[in-house]
């Protein structure tokens, strides 16, 4: 993979985008030791949640649904800023 190829796969330079993934990291660390989380929880979390859409069948499906609509809450306006600010700005 050329590097043109690597920067356009990355959405960036290499170098750049990985500042920026240690900039997040770490910013996203300090919010969820605020809110007393870690990622052993976070794992320990998603591991219940399959077990429980596992045991419970079909009867998951509405779990699912569920946990969709509580997502998208918080992913949908987040990609709307996102895009919003992408225009504002001029990249596309």
């Amino acid at each position: 993979m050329s590097n043109s190829s690597l920067s356009r796969f990355m959405g960036g330079s290499p170098g750049q985008v990985v500042l920026r993934l240690v900039f997040l990291s770490f910013v996203v660390g300090v919010i969820l030791a605020a809110l007393d989380l870690d990622p052993r929880d976070l794992l320990s979390y998603a591991y219940e949640i399959v077990e429980r859409i596992w045991n419970m069948g079909f009867d998951a499906l509405g779990s699912l649904g569920r946990y969709f609509l509580i997502g998208a809450v918080i992913v949908v306006p987040v990609w709307v800023f996102l895009r919003i600010i992408r225009v504002v700005t001029g990249r596309s």
